[in-house]
């Protein structure tokens, strides 16, 4: 049997998903999972592949409970959530870690596509002088980044927002220090909302993409191609691959300084 898969949760309670490019019997596969993992307690399957504005992949249970809710604990942030009804990537703990490390004392940072507040807890970790807005368009994901502020204490230092970014971030335009855009598919459609989300004289974006080799060339075209137009210049902070998704395809970061251009 080849196969991999993700651990979501806690030594106490966590759920495995099996990844889609699995060989074997999937019976046999979350069998041996379990035995491995005792602290795992359902099995799931990946039957497609991420799908429509909530990212959600369908999953099938293969083995053990059918309670996946689970509490993911990621350096010292604890983050509630059901994955058959949320997207979260485990994956992306350090990811989220190397952003959170660049935020300064004072900022107002704002995560666009929060899904259930990974990125704005881990930035309101690190950084407890920073205030964080959180916007996410899925209700039942809108709820755990609720819940996940009350449980890790960080009520008045995080706040979630639930709506479409096109219709929450226009009352902060002009707002923000940072913002962060961590949905690589679709992220440059809303490249306008975020550059206008940043402080008038300007500020710092970090853009998530996905493509080939020619990936951080696409992304600085698009970001450099929207902040002309707004009457910023962008200046390349840093590249980074995240992830990737397929050979030769992957999940990339392009950070950006964006400085409102004089007036001549």
């Amino acid at each position: 049997m080849r196969y991999s898969f993700d651990i979501i949760g806690s030594r106490e309670k966590a759920v495995a998903i099996i990844k889609m490019n699995y060989e074997g019997d999937p019976e046999k596969i979350a069998e041996e999972i379990m035995e491995r993992h005792k602290n795992v307690k359902a099995v799931l399957l990946e039957e497609s592949p991420r799908e429509g504005d909530t990212r959600l992949r369908k999953l099938r249970l293969i083995r053990g409970s059918e309670d996946t809710e689970v509490v993911h604990v990621e350096y010292g942030i604890r983050i509630k959530l059901d994955p058959r009804l949320v997207y979260f990537s485990p994956r992306e703990g350090e990811e989220r870690q190397r952003i959170a490390r660049k935020v300064r004392p004072g900022e107002k940072v704002l995560v666009m596509f929060a899904g259930v507040g990974p990125y704005a807890l881990a930035v309101a970790k690190r950084q407890p002088e920073a205030h964080v807005i959180g916007v996410e368009i899925n209700e039942i994901a809108y709820r755990y980044f609720l819940e996940n502020i009350r449980i890790n204490k960080m009520e008045g230092r995080v706040e979630a927002m639930l709506g479409d970014v096109r219709d929450v971030c226009p009352k902060f335009f002009g707002m923000f220090d940072r913002v962060i855009m961590p949905l690589p598919l679709y992220a440059y459609h809303f490249l306008d909302i975020a550059i206008k989300s940043l402080k008038s004289s300007g500020g710092e974006l970090h853009f998530y993409y996905w493509g080939g080799e020619d990936a951080f060339e696409k992304a600085e075209m698009l970001v450099k191609e929207e902040a002309e137009r707004l009457g910023f210049s962008s200046t390349v902070l840093e590249r980074r691959r995240v992830s990737s998704y397929s050979p030769r395809t992957w999940k990339v970061r392009v950070d950006f300084k964006l400085e409102r251009k004089i007036q001549q």
